[in-house]
């Protein structure tokens, strides 16, 4: 893609007073609050639309929950790294193929495991016996007989229950579906995985909007290079400031007011809030007049999961030649997940991926404490594992600036949430996967919901100036479609 190099004096001009408040310039302005890729892609499409952007983040790096690691001398994403659905459908594969950013593929379409089939995988349990490949496509089998079963149960009951509420329906209605031993345990796995994807524990899991999301053709890639070179993209020449935490965000009919943790203040004529959703639950930003009680009803209704990742970075490789190692067990709290990135590109890499419980529990611990609470599940699988030379842990759930890794949809609330989340107020609008009705917790998800919110914006702010007709696409909606690169190891 080819991105315009303006100075960001013209960004400047106008937009910031040190604790006083003033009004921009004639041109046509906004502010952007987060430089995750929501925020971003916001600020971009309204930059290459000719009206002055401002971001503001709190973190001293941008990319919000996308957030690719160097320390082990190549990259490694602690946040996003999937694009899930690798087709001409999903709104960022053009400017990921536009970059040449390569991918490789860890599942195929309907994949039950979502971002991971068994193409290639080694399943183990506690005793560190590896379970039969032929017992773990029985039993996924018969966890896909478990999801279609739970459809009848949905239909059947008015009110809303969780997954795990209905597999407990399905396995005493079905006893041909019941397992026991073993093959109960990689059942366990089935739905530690499922738990996984949404980042939060089957027990609040929605039964009648779990499945609600659009799931895009062409199977699910690994960002081979991590995600912070399409950040880096759509950032370039924006005015972004760093370590800006804002608090206050006050809207009249002739602009907003946005003030920052040192007291400073912005204006402009309108605002994109592209903060997660853990920020907007935990009101670190006050809004004046207050946001209507539906937006509020849906700030806190929505769900907000957890799902950390445990990087143990290996002097040589030791494990099995596969995609993933998992551990197997009595219920799906215990199972383990590692994904081997090895197979991706090249590095003596395995990721430990807790989700929901074990992620907020682990979340207490120092990083050493869980890198070796992670190498603890691997030798139990692999008693001859060597020590990790290095690691790294996210935090997702307690990072003040996240306080969440993505939303689902919660027991007895309505899927349409998403979708209020993202209507404007006045002249604010929101963005982030959180308002994304059909990608929900994905980065193509927020990346969609940046262009939306930043059209919606520029129609209302030029509306004021008679400008609408300045407008020149600027995404590359040229009709030239590049191929991705995806590979097969």
């Amino acid at each position: 893609m080819e991105l315009k190099n303006r100075s960001n004096r013209q960004l400047n001009q106008g937009l910031c007073s040190s604790r006083i408040e003033k009004r921009p310039n004639t041109s046509p302005s906004v502010i952007v609050i987060g430089a995750g890729i929501a925020g971003i892609t916001a600020a971009r499409t309204l930059y290459e639309a000719s009206i002055q952007v401002t971001v503001l983040e709190s973190r001293d790096r941008i990319g919000g929950r996308v957030c690719t690691d160097y320390t082990f001398g190549f990259p490694v994403d602690l946040g996003a790294s999937w694009l899930h659905g690798v087709c001409n459908e999903n709104p960022l594969a053009p400017l990921i193929g536009r970059l040449g950013l390569p991918l490789y593929r860890t599942s195929g379409d309907n994949s039950v495991l979502y971002d991971h089939d068994l193409e290639s995988y080694a399943l183990f349990d506690m005793e560190g016996n590896q379970v039969p490949q032929e017992l773990v496509t029985k039993v996924g089998l018969a966890f896909e007989d478990a999801l279609k079963e739970s459809e009848k149960v949905r239909e059947e009951f008015e009110e809303d229950i969780s997954i795990q509420r209905a597999f407990s329906i399905v396995f005493e209605r079905r006893s041909d579906l019941r397992l026991e031993g073993l093959a109960h345990k990689v059942l366990q796995w089935y739905l530690c995985r499922m738990e996984g994807w949404f980042a939060a524990d089957a027990e609040t899991i929605s039964l009648k909007c779990w499945d609600q999301e659009v799931l895009l053709p062409g199977g699910h890639g690994l960002m081979v290079r991590g995600y912070l070179p399409v950040i880096n993209t759509l950032a370039k020449g924006l005015d972004i400031r760093l370590n800006h935490r804002v608090t206050t965000v006050a809207r009249h009919h002739h602009g907003v007011k946005v003030t920052v943790e040192d007291g400073n203040t912005f204006v402009a004529d309108a605002a994109v809030i592209a903060v997660p959703l853990g920020v907007l639950k935990a009101k670190i930003i006050q809004f004046e007049p207050k946001l209507p009680d539906w937006k509020e009803a849906a700030i806190s209704d929505l769900g907000v999961g957890i799902e950390n990742k445990i990087i143990l970075h290996f002097e040589t490789v030791f494990w099995p030649n596969v995609e993933f190692l998992g551990v197997v067990a009595e219920t799906s709290y215990k199972c383990s997940y590692f994904l081997n990135l090895h197979k991706a590109t090249g590095h003596p890499v395995l990721v430990y991926m807790p989700a929901g419980k074990l992620a907020r529990e682990i979340e207490k611990m120092s990083d050493e404490a869980a890198a070796n609470f992670a190498f603890t599940q691997l030798k139990t699988i692999l008693p001859n594992a060597s020590m990790p030379i290095q690691y790294l842990v996210s935090h997702w759930g307690s990072d003040i600036n996240s306080l969440g890794a993505y939303s689902y949809d919660k027991v007895g609330k309505p899927h349409d949430l998403y979708e209020k989340l993202g209507v404007p107020v006045d002249n604010l609008f929101f963005a982030g996967e959180a308002t994304s009705v059909d990608f929900p917790g994905s980065v193509h998800g927020a990346y969609s919901t940046g262009l939306q919110a930043a059209e919606d914006c520029r129609m209302r702010v030029l509306e004021r100036y008679g400008e609408l007709d300045i407008f020149q696409p600027a995404m590359g909606e040229d009709g030239v479609c590049i191929p991705i690169l995806i590979s097969r190891m």
